[in-house]
């Protein structure tokens, strides 16, 4: 191996910026889902002349998908020239919300020094490019190479996944005897390997109650204020235990190494009138309050511990609040996912690192999920990581960009990490 790859990749330095610009300017805007074909499309368009053949996925029946939002998909793939291991990037292709704030035009695309500004631009249209990049420089350096390189452009990561990863795992496109390493480009730093993530539950708490007239609530039931027992029961027993919770896996930031809750929504009574509603509310008691939980748990903790601890929370207040009832309905659960560090993918990715960086990485782990936990639990490929530039803090934020010296630093990373799998000794 030789370093004159690295001098190809920055001689596409150009390419690099206008590529992570054109994929900004696509708005791929989840919830609800937009435009995942015009870029599944743009993909193909780039990658199809230079020698991938490339695949497009509807994930049909998948949460979220409809004829007027369909779940679109791209699966490219390089075989070389003889057989060998297949290397797959996965990227997801949404990006979420705008949002408030923005100095810049979210879906400009625009350059300033050495920093490109859009929602997306780090999380994470700019790994997306860098491993495009990455492979293009490979395969330019070394057409003879062995085995295959697949890229892949999925959606709704930002909305669990499952019209984009998991729908693909279900397909088999991630079975191990089809893919043996895969890189998602997720923004976890240039100069770290992020091995895996926390789990998730979200559950929806509803607790009940009786309609009334306001002037005389002791002829109902108030669901609103049974549900503020449940809050207390929150911030007096459950806040407080998780505190004092904490995982060895290396997760960051620090404050995210313990149990933490999110309560995401909450809503008791009357639906909220339009904007143009002028009129004044009924005079109802409450017959019902929903809150939506988002309680992140560690490896430690399990699934079932982590249920069972609302549960029974529930049911003791049910058993000492006169007219307390309540149902939980689970949303969703994400089991945690975490990588060998001796697995080959880590191992591979660490020396490029300390060869592009001159620095051994660290080791990582996400506070929220990503899509490796489909690739895991569906696929049953367990040598994957995060990998890819940018900063984690600079995702879902007001004037989000990426810094074009770590997209470079990161493409070197990849192609290193190809010459280290798919060239035969």
């Amino acid at each position: 191996m030789t370093d004159s790859i690295f001098k190809r990749i920055e001689e596409k330095r150009g390419e690099l910026i206008a590529l992570t610009q054109d994929l900004i300017r696509i708005p791929t805007l989840n919830p609800p889902g937009e435009n995942y074909r015009e870029i599944c499309e743009f993909l193909a368009k780039r990658l199809e002349p230079r020698g991938y053949t490339c695949t497009l996925i509807r994930a049909k029946g998948a949460p979220g998908d409809s004829d007027r939002y369909p779940r679109w998909n791209i699966v490219a793939r390089r075989d070389g020239s003889r057989a060998g291991d297949c290397v797959h990037f996965n990227s997801h292709t949404d990006v979420v919300e705008v949002g408030q704030g923005w100095t810049r035009d979210p879906f400009g695309g625009a350059l300033e020094g050495d920093l490109i500004y859009g929602r997306g631009a780090c999380d994470m249209k700019g790994g997306l490019a860098a491993s495009i990049i990455a492979a293009e420089a490979f395969v330019e350096e070394h057409p003879d190479y062995c085995g295959a390189i697949e890229i892949s452009g999925t959606a709704d990561e930002e909305s669990g996944g499952y019209g984009g990863v998991a729908y693909l795992a279900e397909q088999g496109y991630f079975d191990p005897k089809r893919v043996q390493h895969v890189i998602i480009p997720e923004p976890l730093g240039h100069d770290r390997i992020c091995l895996g993530h926390r789990g998730g539950w979200w559950a929806e708490i509803e607790t009940k109650g009786e309609i009334a007239h306001g002037c005389m609530p002791f002829l109902g039931d108030c669901a609103v204020r049974h549900m503020g027992a449940v809050l207390d029961a929150f911030e007096e027993k459950l806040y407080p235990a998780m505190a004092k919770r904490f995982t060895e896996m290396p997760v960051i930031p620090d404050g995210a190494r313990q149990s933490t809750m999110n309560i995401n929504s909450i809503h008791g009574g009357q639906p909220e009138q339009p904007a143009d509603y002028t009129g004044l509310p009924a005079h109802c008691v409450p017959d019902s309050c929903k809150i939506v939980i988002d309680r992140r748990f560690l490896i430690e903790e399990g699934i079932d511990a982590t249920q069972a601890e609302v549960v029974d929370l529930l049911d003791d207040i049910k058993a000492n609040r006169p007219g307390f009832d309540y149902e939980l309905r689970e949303i969703n659960r994400v089991i945690p996912s975490m990588t060998a560090k001796d697995a080959p993918i880590v191992t591979t990715v660490h020396d490029a690192i300390r060869d592009v960086l001159g620095q051994d990485p660290a080791y990582v782990a996400s506070p929220g999920s990503y899509d490796q936990k489909h690739i895991d639990r569906i696929g049953t490929l367990k040598n994957c990581i995060a990998y890819g530039p940018g900063e984690l803090e600079m995702a879902h934020k007001p004037d989000e960009y990426i810094a074009v010296t770590e997209m470079l630093d990161s493409a070197r990373v990849m192609a290193r990490s190809l010459q280290t799998l798919l060239l035969s000794d």
